[in-house]
C-alpha cells in the first residue's frame, strides 16, 4: 500500500522519538506515532485543517514536501472501535481516540486505520481522463497509523516546494 504524508523540507518523513506532540492517536511521550492519508489530497487536508487555511491566497505561501511511503504488505493494522463523531470530530475528541489507540496497542496492534478527520465524505475521489479531466468516483479518505521506529519504511518525495491546489480547501472538515 502506498500512503501520503506532508512535511516541512529538510525535515524527514517519519518520528524517530517519542518527543513528538500529542495528536488524534497518540498522547505525550506516546510517540512516535507516524500519520499517513490513502491519497495526496488526504495528506494535504490535514495540514491545511489543523493549520486552519481556508483562504486559496494562503496557499502562495505553502512549500512543502509531499511524501509517497509504501507500507510493508504484512502490516496489519486495526480498525478504532469509536464512534463515527469521534472519529472526525474537533480537539475535544482526542481524548477518546488516545483512549482507543492504547487500548488497541495493549492488544498488539502495531497501527490503525480510520476514515480521515480532515476530508469531508466523498472528497478522496481522485482524477481520470476522459475528454479532458473528470473526477474519478466518489470515495472516502483514511488515514493510517504507525507506532513506534520504522526504518524498514521507504519513501519518495513526490513534490518538493509543493503546494495544495485551491479546489482542496472546499473538501475539509476544519478544526471547530
Amino acid at each position: 500500500m502506498i500512503v501520503f504524508r506532508r512535511a516541512s523540507a529538510p525535515v524527514a518523513f517519519l518520528w524517530e522519538s517519542a518527543e513528538q506532540p500529542p495528536a488524534r492517536w497518540h498522547g505525550a511521550g506516546e510517540g512516535p506515532a507516524h500519520y499517513f492519508a490513502d491519497t495526496p489530497d488526504g495528506a494535504w487536508a490535514e495540514f491545511l485543517r489543523h493549520e486552519n487555511i481556508t483562504d486559496a491566497r494562503d496557499l502562495d505561501g505553502i512549500r512543502e514536501t509531499l511524501w509517497a511511503i509504501e507500507l510493508p504488505e504484512e502490516v496489519r493494522l486495526s480498525a478504532p472501535a469509536l464512534a463515527p463523531a469521534a472519529l472526525v470530530g474537533g480537539l475535544e475528541s482526542y481524548p477518546a481516540c488516545q483512549a482507543e489507540a492504547r487500548r488497541l496497542r495493549a492488544t498488539g496492534a502495531v497501527g490503525l486505520r480510520t476514515r480521515s478527520a480532515a476530508l469531508l465524505p466523498t472528497q478522496a475521489r481522485g482524477w481520470r481522463v476522459e475528454s479532458g479531466l473528470r473526477p474519478a468516483a466518489d470515495r472516502d479518505g483514511s488515514v493510517v497509523v504507525l507506532y513506534g521506529p520504522r526504518p524498514d519504511l521507504a519513501g519518495w518525495r513526490a513534490g518538493a516546494e509543493a503546494r495544495p491546489h485551491a479546489e482542496l480547501l472546499a473538501k475539509i472538515r476544519y478544526l471547530p
